[in-house]
Formats: C-alpha cells, structure tokens, sequence
C-alpha cells in the first residue's frame, strides 16, 4: 500500500516533492522520485512520485520501479494477490525477476500483455506506467476502484495542457496547478439526495476518479479513457443460473476462504477489523480456521490473531454483545484471538473533527465512518495491515431497501407465489420500516424536508438534478451500488482512515472469482425466505455462534448519531448560526437553524441531514476558504497574566481622566448557579497579590483602582442566560426583529431570540412603542429613540456571538437582575477579601456592558462619574470574542 502522484507536462522536482509530501502518511517507509523527456524549456515531460508503505518484499520493493532496459517506469499502490502465479506464468515466458515483489509483477506483466495485463489483476491497485519507446502513459484503476486514483486536467495562460495525478486529491492541489473550488453540482447532488459518488465528477470541480477498471492512456496532448475489464457487462448478462443448492454454497465457502487467506500475504502484521456483523465475524472466524489448519501466508497473522472493534456501552447501537460472542466462539473453536476494543466519544469527535474532515478530503454520509477512524487509530499499534468485511452487503443485498426492490421483481415477473411466501417470511424485517414510517405520519418523528433547508436559487439552478436507482430488478441494483451508488463511498472512507494511520486495508468479499461466481447463482442465493445473504449464512452456519448467524438488525461500523449530536449541540449551532455557514449560496440559514432546534427539542432526529450541512460546511472552511478566515471559538490562548488582549492597549489617554491603565483578567467560565460575588472577589485580590509581588507592577495599585466587571459574567451566573433553543419567540417577536439591524457581535435584538427577550423584559406594548419611535426617529435623523424608550434594560440584551467561547456563542442573556446592589455587594467583598495597601486605594467595582460599539454602565459603586467609566472602556479592552478577560482592574492617575 502506497500513494502515488504525478505530473505530465512541464513539472519540476520541487513541484513532485510537494505532491509525495501530501500524502507522505500513505508510505512512511520510502520516498522517490522520477522524470523523463521535456517538452518545455521550464520542466520535463512526466513525473512520478511515490511514498512507499512496505508490505510484500521489504528489503527490495523500492519505486519508482524501473525496468532494466529503462524501457518501462511505474508507481503502483496496492496489492495484487495473484502476484505469484502471474510471476511463475512470465517466468515461463521467459521474464527473469530480481525482486519478489507484486510491483515488478505488475511492471513485467503490463510489458507483455500491455492493457490487457490490468484484468488479469486480483486484486487492488492505483498504477502509472510510463513507457519511455513510445512515449505513452497509462493510470489504471482496480476492477472495483478499491484503491483511490483523481486526476485533473489543466491548461495554462499559453494553451499548454498538463494533467496531474494522484492517490488523494491532497496531492493534486500540492501540485499549485489546481486551485480548490467546489463543484456545486456533486454538492447538489449529496445535500439533496444523500450521494456522491455515483459518477467520476467530484467535490472538487475540475478533479474527477479514475473509475474503477478504467484506463487512462496518456499521449501527449492526447488523452483516452477507456474500460480494460467487461466485470460490470459479465455480472448483469443474461444466461441460464446456477441453482443454489449445498453444492454451490460449498463452492462458495470454498472461493471465500481463498479468498481470505489470499489476503494474508505479506511481511508485516495482519489484523481484522470486527464490527459485530455477519461480514466482518465472517473473516475473523476464517482466519481462525486457517491459522489451526496452517494455511499458506497465514504466518503473518502471528501466534493470537488481533481484532479490532468500536463499542458503545448504553447506546443503541451497540454492537459489544455480538463481538463478545464471536470472540468467545472463535477462541474456543480455532484457537486464541485478542480484541482490542475502541470507545469512541462525542467529545473525542469534536477534538478530531478538523483532522477527521481533512482525512476524508469529501464529505462522508454520516458521521459513521469516524467510528472506523478511531478503530484504525488504535489497530496501527499493533498490525499493518488490516482486513474487514466491506462489500459484502452490495454483493449479497444487506441493506433493508434490497428486500423491496426483490419484492417488486417478483411483482414485476408475476411470481405471485413467491412473493407472497417472502413477504410473511419478511414480515420482521418489513415492520421495523413500517414503524418508521408510523412515527413520521403521526409526528412523533417528524422527517425533516432537505428541500427547506436549501437556498431557493441554488435549488432553482440545480432542479434538472435526479436520482432513480433500479427499483425492481436485484441484480441490477446490486451491480449499480457496487460500481456507483453505494460501495465506492464505502470504500473511500476505508482508504482514507487506514492510509490516514499508515495502514493498508483488505478487503477479501471484493474478489472478482467470488463475486463472478456468486453472480452466476440464482437470486436466492442472495434472498431466500425472507433471508439476505442466505449463501453467506448458510455457509458459516457452525463457524459462527447462531446470534450473529441469524442477525436481522443490521449496524455496522457507526456511532450513535443522535446521541452525540444532542451532546454537541452548542457546537453544531455555532456554525449553523455563524456568518460563514449563512453567506453560503447553498443553505437557507433561518430554516437549518429552526430545524435544528427542532431536533434539539425531540421533533425530529434526522441527524444525518444536519451531519451532511455541517459536513460541506466544515470541507469548505478546510479546502476551499482561505487560510485564517475562520477562528477556532472553542479554545482561547492563555494570555501573559498583566498582559493587553490582542490588538489592545494597557493605557489609554482620556480627556476627562488622564493616563489610565486596564489590565484585563482572564478567568475560568462562569456558570449558572456560581457565587459570582466569591469568584470575581478571588480574582480581583489574586491580582492585588500578584501586582505586588511584581517588579514591573508593584506601585500600580498604590493609585486609586477600580474593578470593572462585563455583566455577562453577573447574569449568568444568576440564570439570565438562555441557550437559543430555550428561547420560543413569538409571532410579534419574529417581526419586529426584522427592523432592527443584527450586528456581528451579537449586540441588539436584530435575532428573535434577542427580540423575545426585551419583549419579556420590557412587555410587547412597551417594545412596539420603542420600534414606533425608533422608525420615526430614522425619519427625523435622531438615533437612540428605541433604546431610550425601551431602557437600559433592554439596551444590555445580547445575542450570540460566534466567535466567543460557549456558552456565549450559543445563547442570549439579559441584563443582570439589579446590577446596583450586584455591584456594591461585589465591592464589599473585594474590599474584605484585599490586602490593607491595594484596599487603601480600592474604589470599587462597577458592572459594565462594554462592546465594540461602546460601554453602557448598568450599575456601580465607585467614585468614579459614569461619564468617565465609558470614556475609559470606549475601545472595548476587554475584547469581544474569545478572550475570556470578563474583569479588567482599572488604574486611575494619583490624585494631586
């Protein structure tokens, strides 16, 4: 398993380098490059670059691999499991090999077969070739595009046309020649129909796939994509079946475990991946079976075979209880097995985002493939390599929806009998649909309409978009979901999480014998009974405990999506609500945000709606927006304790005070039901100490001082803090929010939220007449009608702000409950808690509303003129983001 990327036209090495270093944690064991010809006077003609993770001959399986003859030059990423047999066929032709390894196979092969050599390959594999006699390139791509190949044509300012390659799409934009846009179609196409790669096209416009089992032939300016494999043509062709009967569930165990065992080669450890299911505790129970038997390669699985599962205790979908059967089965039978169990987590989840969404370079369907993430985290620990269960449901119809597009065949060919026979044989597996089909109409699940969520125009300019899978014929829509609906996003997640960790996953069901052959078979091979996979069952029937052979709830590598979106709410709302997510030509923010609160309060759970919104959102801020544009408001820097918060000053000149310094105080969160008086107290004489102890600092409060506390710590702390959707605004509030102006600060009633607020504080009568004078005010050219009207009170109310830290990006708060007593209360306890020089000077505390617009005062208890207060906080030190300096101590001049 490698990564492999490259150039054809003008390039140079440092262009090369930059691509093999984007995607370096695909092979952390070899790096290399190569160049030929030149067609320009600024580069060479075709470039290859390769990271190398070693697997099959270590010592000497160094890329590019070039040919003795220098005829031939390939970069190749996979397995080819055949390698062998091929090997001992060229031989026989006459071909002297000077490695064992599977590349030169594939090189000294493709030289005596050309094209043809890429079908002959079982196996995975991404592959440029260069053949420096006639000047051709050739890409190609595995028969079931298990290994990943994108590739992008560019033309320069002077017509010259260059096409770039590579494993991952990292590596292409390393290249500088393709700069990263989104295709807004393939965006369309996710958001509104739950897909996305169902054609070569992908998020990126201008990168497209090499398609599984295709060929790319590169000459020149000249460039020809073609099929090299009939695979998809042979498993839908018309012919005489097969009958399934013990013979051929025999054969197919027989085809399968080849299969494994085929996939145990190679020089490194080999592990499995176990979810629980019939597919996964398939390979484990095989390996084991293999590993008493002494198979062939099985050495590689080592004296006790590790496995690998994701558990969730308590959740619904947890899966513990059928890996805990299929180890105890397997140990018992075959002989000793680890397993190695990973807990994913919500707050683990928020942590690894950023890395989880760059890992995958696309948007994923769900959140379940960061199950897998963590899972491969942990297995390159211990293995290198790492076989799984995937493409066994689209090979043998595991998904719920096969067993109506089955019914409707039987419909369609009026098999009247047996349709009836496998609609009461299906009766429990049809239920569980039927149940949710009850919980939308009655609407205790109310399904959430993607359409309302998307920006009208955006709809409008994609409304000639469809999507129509095969509704009534199985095997048609099994070969369409293994080549495009289904598989290849399964499979793009499987590459990305392993190679991610530097490991290389198998995948043993995606053998072209085993699924020709199994295709060859009547379709109740696949469906009999009411029965998915019955060939797969009935044969592993004795192998596997009968709890996991007899599974009818289906789950998978996944997480438990509800739960983990209830537990982080406050982020997701954050970024639905923030300007960026609004700005975006995609989304009708208003509708994402009800909608959201919506689940937030139990009326829907479509948390893989709000995954895939959250998901283009957080792929456009990672690929496509530019460096620095967004702020992480989940974190803030500690700052230099009698330090200025960023773009600040400690001093400030005022004309009613003098020099003034304000040393802002950076503490804890504050939280509702905190003794405010006690903490912010803490604080302020923890600072007099400190100031003391200080050379710099140490006559500072020898002056007179004051403490300045923001009133968002004093109101949350006596509960007069909401989170948004605690927050029920009315029709009139939705209304008269309209008039007035949202600011980016969250300052104002410009959200219904904010406006519900200042209704509740200040009564509806009260508030239409502050609009009433606020418009005309508007007319007549005064400002301030609305708030002098409607008091200050209602002037403190703020909104969220997306860049403060929680819960103030997520919530609106109103004035504190009597800032006055608040504050005189607050100087009390200061000036007990100081030591006798700092509370000589004290002056004490004052509550202040103090943003980027200015400061309103809304209590004290200081000698300090209001006036003077404001002057002094009139640019905001304090900061308006995510600085968490709510108390500033104020030094004023010495009194002459």
């Amino acid at each position: 398993m490698c990564g492999i990327a490259g150039v054809f036209g003008a390039h140079d090495e440092a262009m090369l380098k930059r691509m093999g270093d984007a995607i370096a944690h695909r092979g952390p064991d070899g790096e290399g490059l190569v160049s030929f010809g030149s067609t320009a006077s600024d580069g060479a003609a075709v470039g290859y670059a390769h990271r190398r993770l070693a697997i099959i001959d270590r010592a000497h399986g160094d890329q590019p691999f070039l040919t003795e003859d220098g005829r031939y030059a390939a970069v190749y990423n996979g397995e080819v499991y055949n390698y062998r047999e091929l090997m001992a066929e060229l031989e026989a032709l006459g071909h002297t090999f000077r490695t064992v390894c599977d590349t030169e196979v594939v090189v000294r092969a493709f030289a005596e077969w050309g094209e043809a050599a890429f079908d002959r390959f079982n196996g995975m594999f991404a592959v440029a070739i260069h053949d420096t006699e006639t000047g051709k390139s050739y890409l190609a791509r595995d028969h079931f595009g298990i290994k990943p190949l994108y590739l992008a044509s560019v033309t320069g300012a002077d017509d010259s046309h260059r096409l770039v390659f590579g494993s991952e799409i990292k590596a292409i934009l390393a290249s500088g020649l393709v700069e990263a846009a989104p295709d807004d179609a393939t965006l369309f196409r996710y958001l509104r129909f739950r897909i996305h790669e169902d054609s070569d096209r992908t998020f990126f416009a201008g990168i497209e796939k090499v398609r599984p089992g295709e060929v790319v032939v590169i000459d020149g300016a000249d460039v020809q994509r073609r099929m090299f494999t009939t695979l998809r043509e042979d498993l839908l062709a018309d012919g005489p079946a097969r009958a399934f009967t013990k013979d051929t569930t025999k054969e197919f165990k027989e085809r399968l475990t080849e299969s494994i065992r085929m996939r145990l080669v190679g020089e490194v450890p080999v592990g499995t991946a176990l979810s629980g299911g019939l597919d996964s505790s398939t390979v484990v129970a095989v390996i084991s079976k293999l590993m008493k038997q002494h198979a062939q390669d099985v050495e590689s699985v080592g004296a006790t075979q590790n496995s690998f599962s994701a558990v969730f205790p308590g959740s619904v979908n947890d899966e513990e209880r059928y890996v805990d059967a299929v180890m105890a089965k397997t140990a018992s039978d075959s002989g000793p097995i680890e397993c190695h169990k990973i807990h994913p987590n919500p707050d683990e989840f928020l942590e690894d985002l950023a890395d989880f969404v760059r890992t995958q370079e696309e948007p994923t369907i769900s959140t379940g493939p960061y199950a897998q993430y963590k899972v491969m985290q942990e297995a390159t620990k211990h293995v290198t390599v790492l076989l799984d269960g995937q493409g066994a449901d689209e090979m043998m119809a595991g998904y719920l929806p096969y067993y109506f597009v089955y019914l409707r065949q039987l419909r369609k060919q009026k098999q009247y009998t047996k349709l009836m026979r496998e609609v009461v044989s299906s009766t429990d597996v049809l239920s569980r649909y039927g149940k949710q089909v009850v919980r939308g109409k009655i609407g205790l699940d109310k399904p959430v309409d993607i359409r309302q969520m998307l920006d009208k125009g955006f709809a409008k300019q994609h409304k000639g978009e469809t999507f129509s899978p095969v509704p009534d014929d199985l095997r048609a829509r099994l070969v369409e979901d293994i080549f495009a609906n289904s598989l290849p996003s399964l499979l793009r997640y499987e590459d990305r999480n392993t190679m991610r960790f530097s490991l290389e996953g198998r995948v043993p069901f995606l053998d072209f014998n085993l699924v020709r052959y199994l295709f060859t078979l009547e379709p109740e091979a696949i469906i009999k009974g009411g029965w998915n996979k019955k060939i797969l069952r009935d044969s592993v029937r004795g192998l596997l405990p009968d709890q996991i052979v007899d599974r009818r709830n289906k789950i998978g590598f996944t997480t438990p999506e509800r739960e983990w979106f209830l537990r982080i709410k406050n982020h997701v709302h954050t970024v639905f609500r923030s300007d960026s997510f609004g700005s975006r030509p995609y989304f009708d923010q208003a509708s994402v945000l009800r909608a959201f609160e919506e689940f937030i309060s139990g009326k829907n759970s479509d948390t893989m709606l709000f995954w895939r919104m959250l998901n283009v959102e957080l792929w456009l801020r990672t690929f496509v927006d530019a460096p620095g544009t967004h702020i992480d408001s989940t974190t803030s820097a500690a700052k230099e304790y009698f330090a200025a918060n960023p773009g600040k000053e400690i001093a400030i000149s005022t004309a009613s005070s003098g020099q003034v310094l304000r040393f802002p105080i950076q503490t804890d969160a504050f939280a509702k039901g905190d003794d405010f008086h006690t903490k912010i107290s803490e604080y302020g004489a923890e600072f007099a100490t400190r100031a003391a102890e200080s050379d710099d600092h140490a006559e500072a409060l020898n002056s007179p001082w004051f403490l300045a506390v923001s009133e968002k710590v004093v109101a949350i702390s006596q509960g007069r803090s909401y989170f948004l959707w605690e927050i029920k605004p009315s029709f009139a509030a939705r209304k008269l929010q309209k008039f007035v102006v949202r600011t980016p600060a969250g300052i104002g009633l410009g959200s219904p939220e904010t406006m519900q607020l200042a209704i509740q504080e200040a009564g509806l009568a009260r508030i239409v007449a502050a609009s009433a004078a606020g418009a005309v005010g508007k007319v007549v050219g005064r400002k301030g009608l609305f708030y002098q009207l409607a008091g200050p009170a209602v002037r403190a109310i703020d909104g969220p702000t997306q860049y403060s830290l929680y819960p103030s990006n997520v919530s609106a708060k109103l004035a504190p409950a009597d800032p006055g007593k608040a504050a005189s209360e607050l100087s009390d306890r200061l000036r007990r808690a100081l030591p006798k020089q700092a509370a000589d000077t004290f002056q004490g505390v004052a509550i202040i509303d103090a943003n980027d617009l200015g400061c309103n005062i809304l209590g004290q208890a200081t000698t300090v003129a209001e006036e003077k207060i404001a002057e002094i906080f009139k640019d905001n030190p304090l900061g308006q983001g995510a600085q968490r300096t709510p108390l500033a101590v104020v030094v004023l001049p010495k009194q002459k």
